[in-house]
């Protein structure tokens, strides 16, 4: 069960913003109140001369479930590490924000196991086929902000979670969304530092399955954020109390 038995998508590319512009996208959206290094204070004036790279995008996989809920809380009361995602949209020509794209979301739990498919990591666990999946719109400055929890792993894959950005969406009587135009599919990928120190907490410590890292991924390429590589920030002193995670992608209109 991994997602590499998919058949590759098309690589059309997307923008990550780095340098000045990412900082300054990452410090608006971050829920967390972290400092900036001295790096950032060094960048910040050269904020108009930006330099952006490309990344391309990654396989959808096999959990995909059509239909998702719109809404800023994912959870659905599934025990795990909380996780507060802080996601920046961008036009990939002017790194300006994208307001009113929606940014979907779906993961495993703490199990390894996806909503809609439970069992497939080994693990029996009520399923209403809508845990850990869902998105929200961005704001006005481009900025999904969407509460989860930090994901398991499963046979094969890393930890990470899948997402799509779609543009011009419709929202539907029935709280999911209809329409637009999917401008983006990739995953997001997490410190081996940090899920190590995750996979010793309860209820992760009952995931048995042995866990494949990062440099083991047949998916992530190393590239750091511009292959998805989240930046993580602690909510807390210790790892139970969660994460602040952030992301600025930047996507083709086209």
């Amino acid at each position: 069960m991994t997602d590499t038995s998919e058949p590759s998508i098309g690589r059309r590319t997307v923008l990550i913003a780095t340098g000045a512009t990412a900082v300054t996208l990452a410090v608006s959206a971050a829920a967390a109140t972290e400092a900036p290094t001295a790096d950032a204070k060094d960048a910040a004036p050269a904020a108009a001369a930006a330099v952006c790279t490309l990344t391309k995008e990654m396989t959808e996989g096999p959990y995909y479930l059509a239909g998702a809920l719109v809404r800023a809380d994912i959870t659905e009361g599934k025990a795990g590490i909380p996780l507060k995602l802080a996601l920046t949209v961008v036009d990939d020509s002017t790194c300006a924000p994208i307001s009113n794209a929606l940014v979907e979301l779906w993961h495993s739990d703490a199990l390894g196991e996806y909503s809609g498919f439970v069992g497939n990591n080994g693990h029996s666990e009520p399923d209403d086929g809508t845990f850990l999946r869902g998105g929200v719109l961005t704001n006005s400055s481009g900025v999904a902000n969407i509460t989860s929890l930090y994901p398991g792993w499963y046979r094969g894959r890393c930890v990470h979670i899948h997402v799509k950005v779609h543009t011009g969406v419709t929202l539907t009587s029935d709280g999911s969304f209809t329409g637009g135009r999917e401008l983006h599919t990739g995953q997001l990928f997490f410190s081996e530092t940090v899920t190590t120190a995750v996979a010793k907490i309860s209820p992760y410590s009952t995931n048995t399955v042995t866990r494949t890292t990062l440099a083991q991924d047949s998916i992530y390429d190393d590239g750091g954020a511009a292959s998805g590589l989240l930046t993580l920030t602690a909510l807390g002193s210790s790892t139970s109390s969660g994460y602040a995670a952030t992301l600025t992608l930047g996507v083709d209109q086209g």
